[in-house]
């Protein structure tokens, strides 16, 4: 999702009258990253007769989590049966090499190896494997001479293979979103960030108006899709989320074009159960090139993309929540780690020789960062699942961070369904 209309200051409040200069939409989606726009998209297909905008603070779609990432289509193997990732990401793989195919956008199914290289991994290793099946994905177990066909310069005690992962570019993909959306008859606003929201109730129904810099839009519902600044919104809206985006930027290096040959596709690491981040993997994008990453470290703003980037709003915001320091508490070991990668490209190298022992710290080139939008609750538990959350008028987004991409295409029906209806199932 990208990080739309990052809220001002400015606190909701109730109103008697409607600014005349308001101009009227039965929907407002705020945020335009793949998400979003994907859930105008299937607006537009299910209700074509439903006056919808789409409200993005940036002046393009796709530039926050959507535009910032290694492109893989999950498969779904990593999370627990019957939540709403294992089903849409399952579900959404599928339907994202689809739709690549027929409009023509660069994509392609590679299957990638997960790779234990210590014996302790093993039990991991083998539950992914059950995970796997009870998801209903296709899976094989290679010993050390199988991991050699498919990638000869890993390296690895056992591993699994996914032929379901593959590639694509999200960041076209959402823009052909846009596209069709607009061509249903949705508006894109770009350079509009959201700074108030107004809700009202007149005769058993909702007004809302949405204050941006330049223009008031009334409405009859809204999604909020924000990223980075969904809790930020969801209060806008008089709403109390429940928890807090922590951002965790995740810092890629490429390979030399000379070294592009040590990988042909995916390949991952086991991953810890016990954090929502997969590790540090190798990744064969749909221009050749090879991105290595990311590692997770906490970001000192929403949008740091860059390692001195600093948000005094975002970082104090970050420090008296009480979550934080519970995760801190609760992963300070595994934190230390991924500091010290970031700090050092030589502790970044020697993670990634565990998979591919040919490396060198000369072959690794940085490349841009992602930050994640991770949800935490008060307690300190980083949200692991999709969150959907809110009442009519209001459908929220609060945690949509990998596999959101993967999965656009189904969460935005089940947005789309949510927010129709709220309105009484327009068509």
């Amino acid at each position: 999702m990208a990080g739309s209309g990052a809220a001002a200051t400015t606190t909701t409040t109730a109103t008697a009258t409607t600014p005349a200069t308001a101009v009227v939409y039965d929907v407002v989606v705020i945020g335009a990253g793949i998400v979003g726009l994907s859930t105008a998209y299937a607006i537009t297909r299910t209700s074509p007769r439903t006056r919808l905008i789409v409200l993005e603070k940036e002046n393009a779609p796709a530039q926050h989590q959507t535009g910032r990432n290694s492109g893989v289509i999950h498969s779904g193997i990593y999370y627990r049966p019957g939540s709403l990732k294992a089903r849409y990401a399952i579900q959404g793989a599928a339907e994202t090499v689809k739709f690549c195919a027929e409009h023509d956008i660069p994509h392609e199914v590679t299957g990638k190896l997960i790779v234990a290289t210590e014996r302790e991994e093993l039990p991991r290793l083998h539950a992914l494997v059950q995970r796997g099946r009870t998801n209903g994905i296709p899976v094989s177990e290679l010993v050390p001479s199988q991991i050699a066909e498919y990638e000869p310069h890993v390296r690895g005690i056992a591993a699994i293979r996914v032929g379901t992962t593959g590639v694509c570019d999200f960041a076209t993909v959402t823009q052909t979103l846009a596209r069709l959306a607009q061509d249903a008859g949705a508006t894109i606003r770009y350079g509009s960030r959201v700074r108030a929201i107004t809700h009202t109730r007149r005769a058993a129904a909702d007004d809302v108006i949405i204050s941006t810099d330049d223009v008031e839009i009334r409405t009859r519902a809204v999604v909020n899709c924000a990223g980075l600044h969904c809790d930020r919104i969801a209060r806008l809206a008089g709403d109390d989320p429940g928890m807090r985006i922590i951002p965790f930027r995740g810092e890629f290096y490429e390979l030399t074009p000379a070294r592009h040959d040590l990988v042909r596709g995916l390949v991952y690491p086991v991953p810890d159960p016990a954090f929502p981040f997969l590790g540090v993997h190798l990744t064969r994008g749909v221009d050749g090139g090879v991105h290595i990453g990311p590692n997770a470290v906490p970001a000192l703003a929403r949008e740091g993309y860059r390692r001195h980037d600093l948000c005094p709003r975002d970082l104090a915001e970050t420090a008296i929540f009480p979550g934080t320091w519970r995760i801190a508490r609760r992963h300070w070991r595994y934190e230390i780690d991924e500091i010290r990668r970031s700090l050092s490209k030589r502790a970044f190298t020697r993670a990634v020789q565990r998979l591919l022992p040919e490396i060198r710290t000369e072959d690794l080139v940085p490349a841009p960062s992602g930050v994640r939008a991770q949800a935490v609750l008060p307690d300190g538990t980083l949200v692991d699942d999709f969150l959907l959350a809110g009442k009519p008028p209001f459908v929220h987004v609060l945690n949509a961070p990998s596999p959101a991409a993967t999965a656009s295409l189904p969460i935005g029906r089940e947005i789309a369904r949510r927010t129709l209806d709220a309105l009484g199932g327009m068509s």
